[in-house]
């Protein structure tokens, strides 16, 4: 990690105490936005994601009704974020980053399920590929 205003290199210590950093325009959400993000976004949100996504394939549902969760889903976490953290709760770029992360967990956890689920219930026609 490198100084903006010097361009010299930190030690490791000093890197890691500065914590993750986000671009503001992006995540505008103080010094420990990136910090915020892993905690409430990929940690809560995304296990929150993980079994929504795991649910819907359980219950055969269809995949184009996913996004429609995670937008709920990360409207929640932005509230979240403001609630406890007192991140901005109407920050747009933010919204999307949150959307996009917690859509591709969702989606995986769909995938995944998903691909079980045949191969156990269609053994004869969707054998399995790997372990």
């Amino acid at each position: 990690m490198t100084e903006p205003a010097t361009g010299t290199r930190l030690p490791p210590v000093e890197a890691w105490k500065n914590g993750l950093r986000m671009p503001a325009w992006l995540y505008d959400a103080g010094p420990h936005a990136g910090w915020l993000f892993v905690l409430v976004t990929l940690l809560l949100g995304g296990s929150a994601a993980f079994v929504s996504g795991r649910a819907m394939a359980i219950t055969w549902r269809p995949r184009w009704q996913i996004p429609i969760y995670m937008l709920m889903l990360a409207a929640a976490v932005r509230f979240i974020q403001y609630a406890v953290f007192g991140a901005r709760l109407v920050a747009v770029p933010a919204y999307i980053v949150d959307f996009v992360a917690l859509l591709v967990i969702s989606l995986a956890a769909y995938a995944l399920t998903r691909n079980r689920q045949m191969a156990r219930q269609y053994g004869w026609e969707h054998g399995r590929a790997g372990p």
